[in-house]
């Protein structure tokens, strides 16, 4: 049994939890949705996705007693253009606790990081402010991932489609997706290449879609590759969550 296949058995078994105790949408309430793909149109420079996440199952705890609002606020004022809450709590000791937190401190738009594979998920990431939430390519069929993005977008979300090779750009082409997240981290091995962001940047769609290179991203170097490769955004969590001098780590990535 892969990493992702483990952490999809365990989110089967948090959607019938959620599903005792979470009501589905009836209505949207009103609220602002904060655009990242407007973002990226208007401003050409790379934008940087900053992350708060605590653990992760290959590098287990990072950081796990950061404050989520004083982590966001300092994103927000070294330039990120989006943080990403990682929300599940089984193998990333994140929570919905954590992006209403950052939700409450910052103007940004937010991205839920986390394992959709039900529309009640997407309802309470509504519901807790995100403006953007991920699907992973490798996490469903093709029609339940058609499904979800339909049902995020009908909501005036955004949806940050998560590919690690050609195949699934393919897919996420089909959907018509804007968003498409390269993730050069393999979810069944979670071994890091960044040469999969370069492989695979040829596929992408340049006239509708916005290539953003997620994971393994560590220095300037890394950043300066994975921008010449065609990324306009990059997802960074790790570095940062560890990072002695934030603002340092932030000028040698936007510089």
């Amino acid at each position: 049994m892969t990493i992702l296949s483990e952490i999809l058995l365990e989110k089967e078994k948090e959607v019938e939890q959620l599903k005792k105790h979470f009501s589905p949408l009836t209505e949207k309430s009103p609220r602002p949705i904060r655009s990242f793909t407007a973002q990226c149109q208007k401003d050409q420079s790379l934008q940087v996705i900053a992350e708060f996440k605590r653990a992760s199952p290959s590098k287990g705890m990072i950081n796990p007693n950061l404050d989520p609002k004083h982590q966001a606020k300092l994103y927000e004022r070294l330039g990120a253009s989006m943080i990403s809450v990682l929300t599940d709590h089984s193998f990333f000791k994140g929570s919905y606790a954590d992006l209403r937190a950052v939700r409450s401190v910052v103007d940004l738009p937010i991205l839920n990081k986390d394992f959709i594979i039900d529309e009640l998920q997407i309802d309470r990431a509504y519901c807790c402010g995100s403006d953007v939430i991920l699907l992973i390519a490798a996490s469903l069929p093709e029609d339940r991932l058609n499904d979800l993005y339909q049902y995020a977008t009908k909501l005036g979300l955004e949806v940050l489609f998560e590919v690690h090779n050609q195949e699934e750009v393919d897919l996420a082409q089909r959907i018509g997706v804007e968003l498409v997240g390269i993730n050069n981290r393999n979810l069944k091995t979670f071994e890091v290449d960044l040469a999969v962001t370069e492989r695979l940047a040829h596929f992408i769609d340049r006239d509708r879609q916005i290539l953003v290179s997620e994971s393994g991203i560590q220095t300037g170097k890394d950043v300066l590759r994975l921008r010449e490769a065609g990324a306009q955004a990059i997802l960074v969590g790790e570095r940062l969550m560890r990072a002695q001098n934030l603002q340092q780590t932030f000028v040698e990535f936007l510089k």
